[in-house]
């Protein structure tokens, strides 16, 4: 099954000529996280699964238990993939102890407000993990500070209704606690300074991408509907821009889950949603840190064949914008956890899966 799986991926970046002609070189991955919960035999058996299926770029995290994040990445890195490394800002070693989570009402987690991350223990914790990785040889694609840090999932400077289905802000103005989610973005900003500073000071991933806190794609309905804060990708990247971050990351991060099929509409969202990426030889490019097409079907041998057409879609936009040098990276969500979005099906990837991961010709 790996040999055809490998053969149809080959066979798929030779079929894609309208979409590579002429491409910059851009990254096409996968998400596996949270490999940390899961023991060595199946850290490898994961991963060995991506890396013969003929990926070559996954993103993974760093998140308790660290110690296991840690083997992960180095499994990862010793089987020949390029690492983009997400740094889970809502582990409970950043901050004091008397830190109390803001309420998830319930309905998801409680987490931790970003405005009291402190900055004095990431740095620790952040310099002890690189150092481990040194010592592994792992040598860093990318390093990404945080995720979708425009919403209340996984900033808890955002709030949660206690009952869903009122109007949620659309605008920073709107926010219930407006101050405390710019303090936010301000100690962001310093995580930000303080990542940069000490992957330069890496002996083996010096060179890495610093990539921005991939944002959510999430609409205002849909966060009325669930009842918490967000802002869009754009008013928070104008925010962080407006702090100095463009002096301090590579690229700027962002998650998309179009909510339809459709191609000419998913052409419409996406291109839409990555306004505001830059050309690399003049601003700052994006990387799309998670993008995902689902397919419910649970039955074996598995039909991918609705979201092909979305998927080469999805294909098609990036590649416009890795050839005007606006985009260096698009990593698929999810491998094998997620069950609408994941890509290995039936102990096999998926022909949708090959389509998501295939790489460009150059």
């Amino acid at each position: 099954m790996l040999l055809a799986a490998q053969l149809s991926l080959a066979a798929i970046a030779d079929a894609l000529p309208a979409l590579a002609e002429g491409a910059a070189f851009a990254r096409y991955g996968v998400n596996r996280l949270n490999l940390a919960w899961l023991d060595r035999a199946e850290q490898e058996r994961v991963l060995k699964e991506i890396a013969d299926s003929g990926a070559t770029h996954v993103r993974l995290s760093l998140s308790r238990p660290v110690e296991k994040s840690i083997e992960a990445v180095g499994i990862a890195s010793r089987l020949g993939l390029r690492i983009l490394l997400e740094i889970q800002l809502a582990n409970k070693s950043y901050y004091a102890d008397a830190v109390r989570p803001r309420s998830g009402q319930g309905r998801i987690w409680d987490i931790n407000r970003l405005s009291e991350l402190d900055l004095d223990r990431y740095r620790l914790r952040l310099r002890e993990a690189l150092t481990r990785l040194d010592a592994l040889g792992v040598r860093l694609d990318a390093v990404e500070p945080g995720n979708e840090i425009n919403l209340a999932g996984y900033n808890g400077d955002l709030a949660v209704y206690q009952k869903p289905g009122q109007p949620t802000p659309r605008t920073v103005a709107d926010l219930k606690d407006r101050v405390g989610f710019e303090e936010g973005l301000d100690r962001y900003i310093e995580v930000l300074r303080i990542t940069r500073d000490e992957v330069r000071k890496s002996s083996e991933s010096s060179g890495a991408a610093i990539v921005s806190a991939g944002l959510s794609d999430m609409g205002a309905k849909e966060a009325d509907r669930q009842g918490m804060e967000r802002l869009d990708p754009a008013e928070v990247i104008t925010l962080l821009r407006d702090r100095g971050m463009d002096q301090l990351v590579d690229a700027f991060g962002i998650h998309i889950y179009p909510a339809r099929k459709d191609p000419k509409a998913i052409r419409s969202v996406v291109t839409k949603l990555l306004d505001f990426c830059e050309p690399s030889d003049s601003g700052r490019p994006c990387w799309v840190t998670e993008w995902g097409i689902a397919n419910t079907a649970r039955t074996c041998p598995i039909d991918d064949s609705q979201r092909e057409g979305a998927i080469a879609a999805m294909r098609a936009v990036f590649s416009d914008f890795a050839k005007a040098k606006r985009l260096d990276a698009a990593y698929y969500y999810d491998w094998d956890t997620q069950q609408s979005y994941r890509l290995w099906r039936c102990g096999t990837l998926s022909p949708a899966g090959a389509l998501a991961i295939a790489p460009e010709n150059n």
